[in-house]
């Protein structure tokens, strides 16, 4: 083997070893941003999207929501544990939780009564604890007056919520699917608070809804 064979050769062995570290350096890096996206999903901060209008007018249809999951606690792994709570749920926070008779589907609605707390609903009017409730975010779509016997939708209740579970409703109040129906949210379903609207797609216009993007999902008080 000649001097200048030996040199290409060596050449070409560096150039391949180089190669090599800028694909391990690539994947490492790869790897490990995906790590820290699954962390932050698992225990910080996790993206919807809004696939109902049960929430109207606070949330749209097409609204790509923040949940920040750290506020109630960082839920451990494979168990419904959390630690490091700031605090519990509280009335008129909007949350996202696991819908209790089908824990596959992610419901979002907003709490109205804490453990407890006594709520009921007269004529389309909803009271906790003998008061009625703040009502300026909540739309109604149908001037009817539904019978609690017939429909808990505008009449039901009164209703004692127990330790550890919550009272939910939708903001559309005529058009929500929630405890009037199905009952109490038990707090290991609950996987955190809405805080911001990041992004907004208007399906029936097939445009975005640039208006909305960053727009704030305020808990509001209900008292």
């Amino acid at each position: 083997m000649n001097e200048d064979t030996a040199r290409t050769m060596k050449k070409s062995a560096t150039q391949a070893k180089s190669v090599k570290r800028v694909i391990w350096e690539y994947a490492e890096a790869i790897v490990t941003a995906l790590i820290l996206a699954l962390l932050i999903r698992t225990f910080v901060v996790q993206a919807f999207k809004i696939p109902s209008g049960s929430m109207e007018p606070t949330l749209l249809v097409g609204d790509h929501i923040l949940v920040n999951k750290f506020i109630y606690g960082t839920e451990l792994p494979f168990s419904h544990k959390r630690i490091l709570a700031e605090r519990a749920p509280r009335g008129g926070d909007v949350i996202v939780f696991e819908y209790p008779g089908d824990t596959s589907k992610d419901f979002i609605k907003r709490v109205v009564g804490t453990p407890g707390d006594v709520v009921v609903e007269k004529n389309k009017v909803v009271y906790v604890n003998g008061k009625r409730t703040a009502d300026f975010f909540t739309e109604h779509t149908d001037a009817d007056v539904k019978p609690g016997n017939i429909d808990p939708r505008d009449n039901f209740g009164p209703v004692v919520v127990p330790p550890g579970e919550y009272f939910v409703m939708g903001d559309n109040r005529d058009e929500s699917y929630d405890s009037r129906y199905w009952g109490f949210v038990p707090m290991k379903y609950i996987k955190g608070e809405a805080f911001v609207i990041y992004w907004s797609w208007d399906g029936n216009a097939m445009r975005p809804r640039l208006g909305r993007t960053g727009k704030a999902i305020r808990s509001v008080r209900l008292d």
